[in-house]
């Protein structure tokens, strides 16, 4: 009876604690099937560190729900660790309701995310630039082959091909940012997919960004880049 009484005390605590905790303007609930046992963590990038902003353990309940307040639209990590390595689902996250479901044995490989107007354009924006990143694998592979039986023409024409891809990718980015323009999505493609294209390209997504998204995170973050390459440039001119 005393051993009834205590876990009866225990899951009211633990339940007083679940309903007291705060909600902020951001939810994100969802289901990771299989994933028994480990701790979930929400995570995002501060200054140049990750950070988690919310916690839960798992025990037995593959459900979740983790929150935080958000101030513009970023790039969030779920993560977790457990009995497996740890793994990871990139999303955006912005105010409202979020629900990401995935499972413990494929986790972040095809995660279900809906409820985020960013992510969902994001996603779009992946599945184009995949198609990229393969060919740019296969002309790696074909390189690699050509140089170990010293074919040099090959290598040559090879590697003006790849030149050519990556200026299509760049082309590709870039006016998907700029038909993107009222999105946070649009800066963050120019600081992680083009920080190394050339000025003109930056310029021209952040020129064609909507007063929103220039006041947002990444927009401010967009334009501080753009303008110190400028000032780099001016100085290399002088």
């Amino acid at each position: 009876m005393r051993n009834i009484i205590a876990l009866v005390l225990v899951s009211f605590i633990t339940f007083s604690c679940s309903s007291d905790k705060k909600m902020g303007n951001m939810i994100i609930t969802g289901q990771i099937k299989g994933l028994k046992k480990g701790t979930l963590y929400l995570q995002k990038m501060k200054d140049t560190v990750i950070v988690s902003v919310d916690s839960l353990q798992l025990l037995g309940d593959d459900r979740f729900t983790l929150t935080d307040n958000v101030d513009s639209p970023v790039m969030y990590y779920l993560t977790f660790d457990g009995n497996t390595q740890p793994k990871k689902i990139m999303f955006f996250g912005e105010k409202g309701n979020i629900t990401i479901d995935d499972n413990v044995e494929n986790f972040g490989v095809n995660p279900t995310i809906t409820g985020s107007l960013n992510q969902a354009i994001m996603t779009n924006f992946n599945e184009i630039d995949n198609q990229f990143k393969s060919k740019r694998l296969d002309f790696i592979a074909k390189e690699l082959e050509a140089r170990s039986k010293n074919d040099t023409i090959k290598v040559d024409s090879l590697a003006k091909a790849f030149n050519q891809l990556i200026r299509r990718r760049f082309l590709f980015a870039t006016n998907f940012a700029v038909s993107n323009s009222d999105s946070e999505v649009a800066p963050y493609i120019a600081l992680t997919e083009l920080y190394d294209a050339n000025l003109y390209l930056l310029d021209t997504i952040n020129n064609s960004l909507s007063e929103k998204v220039k006041n947002s995170d990444y927009g401010k973050r967009l334009n501080k880049f753009v303008n110190e390459i400028k000032e780099a440039e001016k100085k290399k001119d002088e």
